[in-house]
């Protein structure tokens, strides 16, 4: 499997200055390192800092990855990622290129890189499906055009109300969405994407990242979640609380 999240944005060096009347500066940084306010650092861009995000690999990750693990139906065990970093004071300082590699419980291997059409490519012995925000193509996708499923097929979700629109369109998937939340509160059923899914989607995007960024292969326990034979990588399960913004 194949998933494009696109290239991480490089700036930099950005000046200091003093943060705008409306912003306190100091609860902004949470728990991260506090530092002399730059704009560049909040906002839109705060996802080119690793001290509040992760880049690309947490950000269109969190999307895609999300689907791709829907598919594939198991946990990664080990992550192997390469990526260059930049050198810029004040400057952006997530990865320039990136690259990771992941292979799962159930023997799928998925690649994770910065080059390519974003999105998700399938590959299987039946044919390859791409998926991202606003396209589905491929084989099966074809078969089904020519032969779609039924509707009461749906009711593998477990609801019986089958009143949903068909998801044609961005605005009848966003009403899927919303119906199948009102669906769970009536129902008490999970989600299709539940709180537990979403967590390993996120806990697989920043994976990567600690292994780009140790800049070697890693092995995963999914069930303990952490990492095999390797104290300094498990330190990178959490951050440092800086005094007055820790969570206890």
């Amino acid at each position: 499997m194949d998933v494009v999240l696109g290239k991480n944005l490089v700036g930099g060096p950005f000046q200091p200055s003093d943060p705008p009347r409306c912003l306190n500066w100091d609860m902004w940084q949470g728990q991260t390192p506090a530092v002399q306010y730059i704009e560049e650092r909040c906002q839109f861009t705060f996802r080119w800092w690793y001290e509040y995000s992760g880049a690309q690999m947490t950000d269109w990750g969190a999307h895609h990855l999300d689907i791709a693990q829907w598919g594939i139906d198991s946990q990664p065990v080990e992550i192997d990622s390469k990526a260059t970093f930049p050198n810029t004071p004040n400057g952006y300082n997530v990865a320039l290129d990136y690259s990771a590699g992941y292979t799962y419980a159930n023997g799928v291997e998925m690649t994770v890189a910065d080059t390519g059409r974003n999105g998700i490519m399938f590959n299987g012995t039946e044919g390859r499906i791409f998926v991202n925000r606003g396209t589905i193509s491929g084989k099966p996708v074809e078969q089904l055009a020519e032969k779609p499923l039924p509707r009461d097929r749906f009711k593998v979700y477990g609801f019986d109300n089958l009143d949903r629109p068909e998801r044609a369109g961005k605005l009848d998937a966003i009403v899927n969405h919303m119906g199948n939340f009102f669906d769970c509160i009536k129902t008490r059923k999970l989600p299709i994407s539940d709180v537990e899914s979403q967590h390993r989607s996120v806990t697989t995007c920043h994976l990567g990242n600690i292994s780009m960024r140790l800049g070697r292969k890693l092995k995963w326990d999914p069930e303990k979640e952490l990492f095999i034979g390797d104290d300094e990588a498990n330190t990178w399960l959490k951050r440092e609380q800086r005094k007055g913004c820790e969570i206890l």
